[in-house]
């Protein structure tokens, strides 16, 4: 199902530079370390949906990569299923920030990717069309990416990925460059999803308020090099409305105050 347990976890880059890419700053170390996140201790357990926050380059994606398998840590261990990580799995599916869908294929066929495993064609049609079914895409199966409005896009990378029934599902920043009404329909799909599939995912994100409003349990990051600031498990039900729920809005206001925000607006 997805159950997650990371421990003592630092990610750091060895400087080859010699010369900066920054002119505020034209002197550089070569060989200098640069820890990205260190002592990171966290577990998640089976079906949650957990929502990671923190300022902007405070290593979330990369830490989030690593949990996935597609990156290497410089020391500490991921275990999955009581398995630990050592490269990218089809158990474990990576939503990434920007569009992945393949531009030469349509929608169906796209999402026929998740499921090529599958030998049996009529059952791997009647689940494609389930899949396409639950992200509200019907009737654009034969769309190729161009056709599709940024929100359709991420319905179907959501699609393709769920249709691989992965006991995990990573997600990098899921809802960056959408506008806002799609992001608040896209916001409910997912919430919808996980109440419906009850699988393990994990979500990267900037927005306080898809944290609260979506997570099981959320994650705050500090700064580089990075540590965990705060992990909370939410006991509350859905939907959420944090303007009617006291706890739910003092919350709000110490997680903007704890990432650099004085007022909470």
């Amino acid at each position: 199902m997805g159950h997650i347990i990371i421990k003592d976890l630092q990610k750091e880059y060895i400087e080859r530079r010699k010369v900066s890419r920054s002119m505020e700053c034209p002197y550089v170390a070569c060989g200098e370390v640069n820890v990205v996140f260190e002592n990171i201790n966290l577990e998640f357990e089976e079906g949650e949906l957990v929502c990671i926050l923190g300022p902007s380059g405070c290593g979330k994606t990369t830490m989030l990569r690593i949990i996935a398998g597609f990156e290497k840590a410089s020391s500490g261990n991921v275990i999955i299923n009581e398995t630990p990580v050592t490269g990218p799995s089809s158990d474990h599916i990576f939503v990434f920030q920007h569009n992945a869908l393949l531009p030469w294929f349509t929608v169906w066929e796209n999402v026929e990717l998740g499921l090529r495993h599958v030998k049996d064609e009529t059952k791997k049609k009647e689940s494609i069309q389930e899949y396409i079914s639950m992200v509200e895409l019907e009737g654009f199966e034969d769309n190729y990416p161009y056709q599709l409005s940024g929100g359709m896009q991420r319905r179907a990378e959501l699609a393709r990925a769920l249709a691989a029934e992965p006991d995990t599902l990573f997600m990098d920043e899921p809802f960056s460059g959408l506008d806002f009404l799609t992001h608040m329909k896209m916001r409910e799909e997912v919430v919808n999803m996980h109440q419906y599939i009850g699988k393990t995912v994990v979500i990267v994100t900037h927005d306080i308020d898809d944290a609260l409003i979506m997570g099981d349990r959320i994650v705050v990051m500090s700064g580089r090099p990075a540590y965990v600031k705060l992990t909370r498990k939410l006991d509350y039900s859905r939907p959420r409305n944090y303007e009617n729920m006291p706890e739910l809005s003092e919350l709000r206001n110490d997680l903007f105050f704890m990432l650099g925000v004085n007022y909470a607006v």
